[in-house]
């Protein structure tokens, strides 16, 4: 057995939603042709690269980016809830211009100090961190020495890195910016718990778009 963990931690590809400056959080919207490109270019990328299991955002923007991603390959994909995008509540949905405009103080806050962030019937940072983190932390125990991919969205990737990076809750937002299908990856030794940041935000795989 391998005396590592690996973790390749992956943000959704872009969705008609972001395109549209819209929040996502719990609710949906599909991935752009852009969007698949970015999976499957993912997915050329990391073609020989040993993946043990997937585990995926039940969001349809995950899920599809994860079986992009997979491709033909034959590794065990596990949906879950506890990946989800921090939810958003009254703001899902809603233009990110429009809600600067009408939450001006709690949209200051999202971005500038999260820690202070007040949802409006949704999550805090906070609740997402005690949702997201003891379920990674049960799949690096329940998968010793293997590689595991894991595909959600941006508020869990920026949570994950912070807290593998030893990062106060108010660094959240610090760069990198993670970009649709960009890949993070974190190495955590068995032995003595060493954890390794080998990429944070990487988007290498990105290839030019042909016009007609």
């Amino acid at each position: 057995m391998s005396k590592k963990t690996t973790l390749y931690i992956v943000r959704h590809g872009e969705t008609e939603w972001n395109v549209e400056r819209r929040m996502q959080g719990h609710m949906d919207s599909p991935l752009t042709t852009l969007g698949v490109s970015q999976a499957q270019w993912l997915g050329e990328a990391m073609k020989d690269t040993p993946i043990d299991c997937i585990y995926a955002s039940s969001s349809g923007r995950t899920d599809m980016t994860a079986r992009l991603i997979r491709g033909e390959r034959n590794i065990p994909m596990i949906s879950s809830d506890a990946l989800k995008e921090l939810h958003l509540g009254d703001w899902e949905g809603q233009l990110a211009a429009e809600l600067e405009r009408t939450y001006p103080e709690q949209f200051e806050a999202f971005w500038y100090e999260p820690a202070a962030y007040k949802s409006e019937n949704g999550e805090t940072f906070e609740e997402l961190r005690n949702r997201v983190l003891p379920y990674v932390q049960s799949i690096i125990a329940d998968n010793p020495g293997k590689s595991i991919l894991v595909v959600t969205h941006t508020v869990v990737v920026k949570t994950l890195m912070a807290y593998f990076e030893h990062r106060l809750p108010e660094a959240l937002w610090d760069p990198p910016y993670i970009q649709p299908a960009s890949l993070s990856q974190v190495e955590i030794e068995l032995e003595g718990e060493k954890v390794v940041i080998v990429r944070h935000g990487d988007t290498s795989h990105y290839k030019t778009i042909l016009q007609d």
